[in-house]
This record gives C-alpha cells, sequence and structure tokens, in this order.
C-alpha cells in the first residue's frame, strides 16, 4: 500500500481543523440565541414595543401629586409620549403640549385634559393613556420608639394603629399614652393626641383618637 504523500497529509489536516473549527462556531452561535442574557446585559428589543403597563395600579382614591412619575402614550405617536415627573408646581411638560396641570387630577382626569389640549394641534381626537410609574406623593412618617421609624406608602383608609403596626409596633420603653399626630391643613399645622394604651383597653375616647391618616401626616411616638 502506498503511503500518503506529505501534501496529501497537510490536505487532510486542514481540512479536519476547518470541520472542528465550523462544528465550534456553530454551536456557539446556537448556545449564543438559546443562552439568557447576562446579568447587566442589555436585551434585544422587539421590533415593535408594546405600550407600557402598571405593574401595580394606584389606589383606588389616588390622587396625582408632586414628584409621581408617570408615563403618557399617545397611541401610534411616539413623538408626544413621554415619561414626566411632577414638577413641585403641579405641572408636567409634554413634547408640543408644553405644561399640563397634574396634581390634583386622577390619571383618567389628566388623560381627559392631554386629549383636549392636543386637539388644538391635531385634526382627529387621539388616543391616550396615563400611567403610573411610580407614586412619590402618598407618604405618611413615623418617628420615635417603634420598630423601623421613616416614611411609609399611605395606604387606603389607613388609621394611627395600622401604621404603627406597619413599622414594626412599639418599642419596650415608648410613652403610649401621648403619641401625636401632626397634620399639616390649608398651611398650619395641628396635632392631634392619640393614647395606644386606653386604645388597647377599649375605651371610647380613645378608638376615636385612632383617626384615618392623610398624605404628609407625621406620627411621633415618645
Amino acid at each position: 500500500m502506498r503511503k500518503p504523500t506529505m501534501s496529501f497529509q497537510r490536505r487532510a489536516i486542514r481540512v479536519g481543523i476547518g470541520c472542528v473549527t465550523a462544528a465550534f462556531v456553530t454551536a456557539a452561535g446556537l448556545h449564543a440565541q438559546s443562552a439568557p442574557p447576562k446579568p447587566g446585559q442589555p436585551k434585544t428589543t422587539p421590533a415593535a414595543t408594546p405600550a407600557p403597563v402598571a405593574v401595580d395600579p394606584p389606589p383606588a382614591d389616588y390622587v396625582i401629586g408632586v414628584d409621581d412619575q408617570l408615563t403618557v402614550n399617545f397611541w401610534r405617536d411616539k413623538d408626544m409620549s413621554a415619561d414626566v415627573v411632577v414638577r413641585p408646581d403641579g405641572k408636567i411638560t409634554l413634547p408640543l403640549l408644553n405644561e399640563v396641570q397634574a396634581t390634583g387630577l386622577t390619571p383618567d382626569e389628566l388623560r381627559a385634559a392631554i386629549v383636549k389640549a392636543s386637539m388644538k394641534f391635531l385634526t382627529e381626537e387621539p388616543t391616550v393613556s396615563v400611567i403610573v410609574k411610580q407614586i412619590n406623593s402618598r407618604f405618611v412618617f413615623i418617628n420615635g420608639q417603634v420598630g423601623k421609624t421613616g416614611p411609609y406608602m399611605l395606604k387606603p383608609h389607613m388609621t394611627v394603629v395600622q401604621l404603627i403596626s406597619v413599622a414594626g409596633g412599639l418599642a419596650e420603653y415608648a410613652d403610649k399614652e401621648h403619641i401625636s399626630i401632626v397634620r399639616t391643613e390649608n398651611g398650619q399645622t395641628k396635632r392631634y393626641v392619640f393614647n395606644y394604651k386606653d386604645f388597647a383597653k377599649g375605651k371610647p375616647a380613645a378608638l376615636k383618637q385612632n383617626i384615618e391618616l392623610k398624605i404628609g401626616d407625621t406620627i411621633i411616638v415618645p
């Protein structure tokens, strides 16, 4: 039998290496397509991005406040859509429409106001949605002898006792008889007293002191 020539051997080696390389590249490509993106690695953006949706719907009694983050979406019109933050003056800024009053309105009321304002520039009524991305205005605060002080999101019909519970309860040496609720109304600061000790005993006067909280209230537990 004739021995393979050197040129034939070199060609065989090159062909073998090429096959291995091609297989490696093909496998790597398949892996890259099927493997999930690494943390921090941007995901592939689809050709058509759906309209954003709120992860958590706002409370039923929610009205827009300062620092709330909203998405105003004009259907099929990205140039007029925008992510906005409610300014301290209560307004938001939108492309073409400029300033629009937002505070004190529900998302649906703001949507109607935006539609009305846009009709000055458009020939047909647009389809607009107002999505609440983050609520930063509905907070109450608790300080002093509780498990965890700080701001808490105001839930519908939340009372003094409920906020104390959410904050981890009263500390061992808390003064349960002289808890204060500080509230600002019409530019004036008011103080309400709450006797937790009498409330726990079911005394009628203390039960009335367990008032429903409002945005911005501060509970002080000495």
